[in-house]
């Protein structure tokens, strides 16, 4: 409070530097967000209890973590205040189901009720002032005894039952940028690394003294650190090597350290530990039980208290690399190459929304041919650079497209298998984003997802090198055969209808060319999961006519320019 509640205040610059001692790194506690409440919405979610099927999409796609499914035990529904509802769980024998909701967390942007599947929707939004006694029912429901999740947390429902570690970001409404980010931390928060590039997730996420990263009951929770956009893969890459030495030195000073003691315990514990120390799944339980062994034998011998010191780093870490396209595709791309290039076992998401948001707009690489950004204000005349592609070249990199509006399911199984691949993994993650300028409204970025995968505009696809060592396709296209027009879904984003109206001659160019590369990115992913190439029915004689007449560097009919 001393230092937290005067920044919050703009009175940060009264602190002495007194008030830093033992502070020196830099480093902040994790969680102040969730002592903001901001109570910035017009209208917040409630739970219509009778219609929900309990199926958890609602909270799977927050980007704030202010929606939670909340397990609860008989005692503590007797116990619980006047109003709390629940119903018994399905799937979860004797708990029962609440699902609880922070009104003055919340953002208000829709996206849990738009993509509640029940006919009569299980969430409906009212405005905030109806929502207060909403508070307490929060507060008693997070603070209920943590229950063993019932559920496979790889799965859209089960994920749901992990506590997320990213709460109350100041992300925007609607960003799709968080709930990847949400998601990760839920599956592997408890022994999370991030080294974060210079964009809007190192602003939402790491703007002191709001910090949203947190811990769970036990402690644990993410390391989370931001360094700029041309060196963070090279950071979070020196992350990874400096916990592997540690590490290293740790299970050499265990083998040594199971010649001093009789104790079968520590003994098992010690062979446990070093037969899996490289596998993440299992990692917690296998650290806790050394480390419970450990306690037993404390102060006897240097070697052990050694280990006992470094007890953080017995677990295996994620280490995760985040940033946006501009860090990726454009000014970090280099270190981003060499880091993947050099084989080791980092993960590597980038939240792509095809422009530099956080710095005002900007064209990037990954901006699609036609889209209106700053430097490109009369759209865009080249193509998107298809950085999926380049990783995959080098055939040991672990590959994916995802869009979590689009397919939940693919989105988990891909951050599941780049977790667990023993080398380099890249996930590309579609990101609608307010730059973007969707006509529906952030309310609807997963229906905006799922229209871009059903039109051909994105598409969905793993690579994982492991299935070459069965004899395996290593490539699947998760993606379906697009079914939904192109050119409606140019048409409901800003970015590309202002085009229209601008330069309405160049923008029919444009928009065949934009949709001409959209779907030859997708006839060659076609080829390399060995379907049948079938360019989209949809585009006909005169978008054909339209693109020959163009300029392949501009885009423009008729230019004299010498891309023409």
């Amino acid at each position: 409070t001393n230092i937290l509640v005067p920044m919050n205040r703009q009175e940060g610059n009264t602190l002495p530097v007194s008030a830093f001692r033992e502070l020196e790194d830099g480093t902040f506690p994790l969680g102040t967000s969730a002592y903001e409440k901001r109570g910035i919405a017009i209208d917040v979610p409630q739970w219509q209890q009778d219609n929900c099927s309990q199926c958890n999409q609602c909270a799977f796609v927050c980007p704030h973590a202010c929606i939670r499914p909340i397990l609860v035990n008989a005692e503590e529904l007797a116990a619980a205040p006047q109003g709390f509802v629940a119903k018994p769980a399905l799937g979860a024998k004797g708990l029962y189901f609440h699902l609880a909701i922070s009104p003055n967390d919340c953002t208000g942007c829709g996206n849990c009720a738009q993509v509640c599947p029940a006919k009569t929707k299980a969430l409906v939004m009212k405005p905030l002032a109806t929502q207060a006694h909403q508070d307490a029912m929060w507060e008693y429901a997070i603070h209920l005894s943590p229950k063993k999740n019932p559920m496979n947390p790889l799965t859209v429902k089960g994920s749901q039952f992990e506590q997320p570690l990213l709460e109350f970001s100041g992300a925007c409404a609607g960003c799709a940028e968080a709930s990847y980010a949400k998601l990760v931390t839920q599956l592997y928060g408890d022994r999370l690394v991030v080294a974060n590039a210079t964009g809007c997730s190192s602003v939402w996420a790491g703007s002191p003294p709001s910090v949203p990263y947190a811990k769970n009951h036990l402690g644990h929770g993410p390391a989370w650190g931001n360094s700029l956009f041309e060196d963070n893969a090279e950071y979070g890459l020196g992350m990874l090597l400096g916990a592997n030495q540690v590490r290293e030195r740790l299970a050499t000073t265990i083998e040594a350290a199971m010649q001093l003691t009789t104790s079968a315990e520590f003994k098992e514990a010690c062979m446990d530990w070093l037969a899996n120390q490289d596998k993440g799944q299992g990692t917690r339980e296998r650290a806790d039980r050394l480390i419970a062994a450990l306690e037993q034998l404390q102060n006897k011998d240097a070697l052990l208290d050694d280990i006992y010191e470094n007890r953080d780093f017995l677990p295996k870490r994620s280490q995760w690399i985040f940033g946006g396209d501009g860090w990726a595709y454009d000014i970090g791309f280099g270190g981003l190459d060499h880091v993947l290039a050099s084989g080791e076992d980092v993960n590597v998401l980038v939240l792509d929304t095809e422009v530099y948001s956080n710095t005002g707009g900007q064209s990037s690489k990954a901006t699609p041919a036609a889209a209106i950004a700053k430097f490109a204000a009369s759209g865009k005349r080249t193509g998107k650079k298809d950085l999926g592609l380049m990783a995959l070249s080098y055939g040991y990199i672990y590959v994916a497209q995802i869009a979590m509006g689009a397919d939940r399911n693919q989105t988990l199984r891909a951050l599941a298998e780049a977790e667990a691949y023993p080398g380099p993994s890249l996930i590309i993650a579609y990101s609608p984003c307010i730059n973007h300028g969707l006509k529906l409204g952030m309310g609807y970025s997963n229906e905006e997802a799922k229209l871009a995968v059903e039109c051909g505009y994105w598409a969905l696809y793993r690579y994982n090198p492991l299935l070459k060592e069965e004899g395996k396709n290593p490539f699947t296209l998760d993606s379906k055969t697009p079914t939904r027009s192109f050119r409606d879904f140019l048409m409901g984003e800003v970015r590309y209808s202002s085009l229209m109206k601008k330069f309405p001659e160049e923008a029919e160019a444009l928009f065949a060319k934009t949709e001409r590369d959209a779907l030859n990115r997708l006839d060659q992913y076609r080829r390399l999961a060995g379907q049948r190439t079938e360019l989209d029915k949809d585009w006909k004689a005169e978008d054909t006519a339209a693109y020959a007449q163009s300029c392949r560097k501009c885009g423009a009919a008729g230019c004299e320019c010498a891309g023409d």
